[in-house]
């Protein structure tokens, strides 16, 4: 029996986006009542949407030529596929608070405590719950996140990819540009704005998939990503 566990957020006009990303703007392209020839219809049912929206809207994975400018031409589109499709672990930082760092040995502690190990080409999410605490508040932009000494030592373990809650892999101001850095240096991605990180937890290791959309030159992309549990 399979079961999957939906991680991702609905993506809809009006929703929360990182600082100065561009803003969700969604309408009615074309009406199945403008392909039937029904003149001033009082409804319009939408039969096609036009969708305006960044890469990095909801949740989504950085590609690596987001990281920084010397990284130009590694695209989404070049990544192997790969590292979007992996084994996955999910570990339990529900006590964090408010712009709060995770350091190594407190992810390490968590793999110890949850009977877990870091294999190489996994994925790590990283559960916080920042979303079902703060997701569309005011503090939702102020989530915890990963050191740069913890991201260094995350991506040294080979894996492909670490996932969070918030809208960012790191602290904002203090450790998020250095993580992103770390990234590309060392070649792994992470990917933002997770939910239902919860019903992971304790349930050791499953597939883990958020594949990416072919966009040619991207920097980024939307994801279904998704945990998949066999039994």
């Amino acid at each position: 029996m399979v079961e999957i566990i939906d991680l991702s957020q609905e993506i809809y006009e009006g929703m929360p986006v990182f600082k100065d990303l561009p803003q969700v703007k969604m309408s009615i392209h074309n009406s199945h009542e403008e392909w039937d020839g029904i003149v001033n219809p009082e409804k319009r049912t939408p039969a096609v949407h036009k969708l305006e929206l960044g890469e990095h809207t909801g949740t989504h994975v950085d590609a690596i030529n987001h990281m920084a400018k010397q990284y130009e031409g590694h695209s989404i589109d070049k990544m192997p596929l790969s590292m979007f499709y992996t084994e996955g672990i999910c570990l339990d930082f529900s006590h964090k608070q408010l712009n709060e760092l995770i350091e190594h040995d407190e992810i390490q502690q968590a793999c110890d405590s949850s009977n877990l190990e870091i294999k190489k080409g996994d994925t790590v999410l990283i559960y916080s719950d920042h979303y079902r605490k703060h997701f569309n508040t005011d503090d939702w932009g102020n989530g915890p996140g990963i050191s740069a000494e913890a991201a260094r030592w995350l991506g040294n373990k080979e894996i492909s990819a670490f996932g969070v809650e918030t809208m960012s892999p790191g602290v904002r101001k203090i450790s998020n540009k250095e993580v992103h850095y770390i990234c590309g240096e060392i070649g792994f991605t992470h990917y933002e704005n997770l939910v239902n990180l919860y019903k992971l937890i304790g349930r050791g290791r499953f597939r883990f998939i958020g594949l990416p959309l072919k966009i040619r030159g991207g920097t980024g992309s939307p994801v279904r990503a998704v945990a998949i549990f066999e039994e």
